[in-house]
């Protein structure tokens, strides 16, 4: 079958150039889209299932791993998850973190002999694609890997402080039971209410202890004392009860590796 792939690149130049140099390295290859933003990304990817997604790290709306991220939790089971190529400006950490998890990666501007490269390895990793499970658990390996690398430093929060008109609520992290993204908002949420934050959940996790805050979805934040229990179902995503709060959370399949038995 014709191979087929998804360019996300929000320079279009840079896009066009792209796939002008695919056609060239890799004539078989039908670019089936090219899109300039992180959700267009994920919501084409899931339309159009691609085979290869040539993801730019920086791009308006969710950054290139943003929308791997996403389409990991939402790609349906029995499909081949699409093999991953990361575009990005030169950056030495970033580059370390792409070779540590054996994921595919071009620096700007693209080098035709790079790419040649890589076209060649992808070829090989499509003839030799795994079983769609099978194939969609190493992604999801090599993406934890990638969303767990050392991120800058920063002070731990110990107090919330959630404005509502006038007044400032003061809620002690040890109080919350998660924090939930809400557009361009985190939901605060404790045992006996809720309260906005003007901050986005990517900017509020280096605060947050990992140890007890775990990160169940890429919209999701939970305290881990507060899980009471781990439901997992048979599309792997894993369905949590809470001991202070009503509601049930779900953790995606990128995250259901965190409730395995002891």
């Amino acid at each position: 079958m014709t191979p087929r792939a998804l360019i996300a690149e929000d320079e279009p130049l840079l896009a066009a150039g792209l796939r002008a140099d695919l056609a060239a390295v890799w004539p078989a290859l039908d670019v089936v889209a090219m899109v300039g933003d992180g959700e267009r990304a994920v919501a084409t990817a899931l339309a159009e299932r691609p085979d290869v997604c040539f993801l730019d790290i920086r791009m308006p709306g969710q950054t290139g791993l943003e929308a791997a991220q996403a389409l990991a939790e939402d790609w349906p089971g029995g499909t081949p998850f699409p093999l991953l190529v990361f575009v990005t400006a030169y950056e030495a950490h970033a580059l370390a973190a792409f070779e540590a998890q054996a994921v595919d990666y071009l620096v700007k501007p693209v080098d035709r002999p790079r790419l040649a490269a890589c076209v060649a390895r992808l070829q090989r990793r499509l003839a030799d694609r795994a079983p769609a499970p099978q194939a969609l658990e190493q992604a999801l390996g090599q993406l934890r890997g990638l969303l767990g690398a050392p991120a800058a430093a920063a002070p731990r929060l110990e107090v919330i402080q959630a404005q509502s008109g006038n007044l400032v609520h003061l809620v002690p992290v040890d109080e919350v039971v998660y924090f939930e993204a809400a557009d361009k908002y985190v939901r605060v949420l404790t045992a006996d209410g809720e309260h906005l934050i003007r901050t986005s959940l990517k900017e509020l996790l280096p605060q947050l202890d990992p140890a007890r805050f775990w990160q169940v979805h890429r919209g999701t934040v939970v305290q881990a004392r507060c899980i009471a229990s781990a439901r997992r179902d048979d599309s792997g995503k894993v369905f949590l009860a809470l001991r202070q709060r009503p509601e049930t959370l779900v953790a995606s399949r990128l995250y259901a590796h965190l409730f395995r038995g002891m």
